[in-house]
C-alpha cells in the first residue's frame, strides 16, 4: 500500500520537511507559567486568535510546550506511535503526587501492563456491580443537603465522590485509617498553581504550605502501606471485588505488583477518580440552576428514569466546562505539525478547552444545551474530556455512570436555584478548572411532606 504525499499529513513523524518552530509569545518563562497556571482559560484563546492552531509556550517545569487546537492535529497525535508521543512523560507535573509507577506517569510496555491490570475494575460487568453502591451513597448524601440556604455543591460532590472511590478501591468505608485518609486526601487535592511549584522544588518543601503538603502526603503513604500490608494477610481476597483485592490476586508472577507500585496506582485512583467527577457534577448543577428550561427537562428525565438525557447533561457540563483543559505528550523524536518542526524533548499539548469552545465544532458553544449529545452527538473527535487514543481515561464509563446516578438522586428530590444570578468564575485548582465560588446552590424539596 502506498501513501499519497501530495498533501501534508496532519502530523509527520518521518521525512520531515519543516524547519521553522511554531510561533508564540516571547514573555518570560515565569510570567507565562503564571498566566497558564491561573488564567489559561482566558489566555490560550487569545493566543490562538493571534498565532493560530499551533502555539509555542514556555512553562515550568516542562519549559517548551506546544499548544494544539486543530482537531486533525489532535486526532493524529492521539493515533500516533506511543513510542513517539509519551503521555507519561507529558504528565510529569503529577509525579510527586501520583508516583513514578502510576498508570498516568508510565509509557509504552510499562503503561500497557498497568492499564491491563486496572481495566477489569472498570469494564462493563464491574460498572454494573457499582450501580447499587453509587445509588445508595448518592441517596444518603442528598438527604443531608440543607434546604433554603446556600451551600457549595462542589464541596458536597467532593465528599460524595471521594466516598464512592474509597469503597470501590478498598471495598469498605469504615475504620480509623480510612477516616484519616478522607481528611488527608481532601487536603492533597486542594492545591493551586503556587502549590504545584513546590512539587518540583524540594527546597521549598521545608517551608510553609509546601511543608504541610509534604507532611500530609507522607502520612497518606503510611496509611496506604499499612492497608496494603493488612490486605496481603487477608485470607478471602478471591471473594472480594474491590480494586486493591483484584490487584493482589492477579495471576502470573510477572503481573504481581510491589507495595510501591500498588501505592502509586491506589493514589492515582483515589485522587483522579473523585476530583474530576466531583467538579463536572458541580458545573452541571451550576448550569442547571441558571437555566429553568434545561432544569425542567432534566427533572422530568430524573422522574422518568431517562438516563440518556441525564448523561447528556453530564456530557454537556464537561464540554462547556472541561475539568482538565488539556492533555500532554512529550516527544521522543522530532515531529512536524501544521507545517512547523517541533523537536524531541518538547511537549505537545492538545487543548480540550479550545476544541470544546470552537463554534466550528459546537454550534453556539457558550450555551448549555444537553440536546447536542442526543441523536448522534457532536462530530467525532470534538468532545475530549477523557482524552483520546490508547491513553483515554480508564474511568470514563465509571465517571458517566456515577454522574448520571447522582443527577437523578438530586433532581428527583430537589429544585435547584443559584445563590445569585451571576455565573461563577473559573478558578484553577491543582490541574483542574473549578467553579470559583464552589457552584453554590439553594435547594428546596420538590415534594413537601
Amino acid at each position: 500500500m502506498t501513501t499519497d504525499t501530495s498533501q501534508p499529513a496532519a502530523v509527520r513523524t518521518e521525512d520531515l520537511v519543516a524547519t521553522e518552530p511554531p510561533p508564540g509569545p516571547r514573555l518570560p518563562l515565569a510570567l507565562q507559567t503564571v498566566l497558564f497556571g491561573s488564567f489559561r482559560h482566558r489566555w490560550l484563546p487569545r493566543l490562538r486568535r493571534r498565532y493560530g492552531d499551533v502555539v509555542r509556550l514556555r512553562i515550568y517545569p516542562e519549559r517548551s510546550v506546544v499548544s494544539l487546537s486543530d482537531v486533525e492535529h489532535i486526532r493524529a497525535v492521539f493515533a500516533g506511535p506511543a513510542s513517539v508521543f509519551h503521555a507519561g512523560e507529558g504528565n510529569i507535573i503529577l509525579k510527586p503526587a501520583m508516583g513514578e509507577h502510576s498508570v498516568l506517569l508510565t509509557d509504552e510496555d510499562v503503561h500497557l501492563r498497568a492499564r491491563k491490570l486496572l481495566m477489569p475494575a472498570f469494564n462493563g460487568a464491574a460498572l454494573r456491580g457499582y450501580r447499587d453502591l453509587v445509588t445508595g451513597l448518592a441517596t444518603a448524601e442528598v438527604e443531608r443537603w440543607p434546604e433554603g440556604r446556600a451551600f457549595s455543591s462542589h464541596a458536597r460532590m467532593q465528599s460524595l465522590t471521594l466516598e464512592v472511590i474509597l469503597r470501590v478501591v478498598f471495598g469498605v468505608g469504615e475504620g480509623p485509617r480510612l477516616d484519616e485518609l478522607r481528611t488527608l486526601l481532601s487536603r492533597i487535592v486542594d492545591v493551586g498553581p503556587v502549590d504545584l511549584i513546590g512539587w518540583h522544588n524540594p527546597g521549598l518543601q521545608r517551608y510553609g504550605p509546601w511543608r504541610r503538603y509534604a507532611l500530609a502526603q507522607r502520612r497518606v503513604d503510611e496509611l496506604l502501606y499499612a492497608e496494603i500490608a493488612d490486605r496481603r494477610r487477608a485470607t478471602d481476597l478471591d471473594s472480594r471485588q474491590d480494586v486493591l483485592s483484584r490487584l493482589l490476586t492477579v495471576p502470573g508472577e510477572d503481573d504481581r505488583l510491589s507495595d510501591a507500585e500498588l501505592r502509586d496506582q491506589l493514589v492515582t485512583l483515589l485522587l483522579a477518580g473523585h476530583e474530576t467527577t466531583a467538579t463536572a457534577l458541580a458545573w452541571a448543577f451550576h448550569e442547571l440552576a441558571r437555566d429553568p428550561a434545561v432544569l425542567t427537562a432534566a427533572t422530568r428525565a430524573a422522574d422518568e428514569g431517562d438516563e440518556k438525557y441525564l448523561e447528556a447533561v453530564a456530557k454537556e457540563a464537561m464540554r462547556l466546562h472541561p475539568v482538565i483543559s488539556e492533555v500532554a505528550r512529550k516527544l521522543t523524536r522530532d515531529v512536524e505539525i501544521g507545517g512547523y518542526r517541533i523537536p524531541a524533548g518538547h511537549t505537545v499539548m492538545p487543548s480540550i478547552a479550545l476544541v470544546h469552545a470552537d463554534p466550528g465544532h459546537h454550534g453556539d458553544p457558550a450555551r448549555f444545551r444537553p440536546e447536542r449529545f442526543l441523536d448522534g452527538g457532536p462530530p467525532a473527535g470534538t468532545w475530549l474530556p477523557f482524552g483520546g487514543g490508547v491513553r483515554r481515561c480508564l474511568g470514563a464509563g465509571f465517571s458517566l455512570l456515577e454522574s448520571t446516578i447522582v443527577l437523578r438522586a438530586v433532581l428527583s428530590r430537589f429544585h435547584l436555584a443559584p445563590d445569585r444570578p451571576r455565573p461563577e468564575p473559573v478558578r484553577a485548582r491543582n490541574i483542574t478548572m473549578v467553579p470559583g465560588r464552589g457552584a453554590r446552590l439553594v435547594v428546596t424539596a420538590r415534594h413537601q411532606p
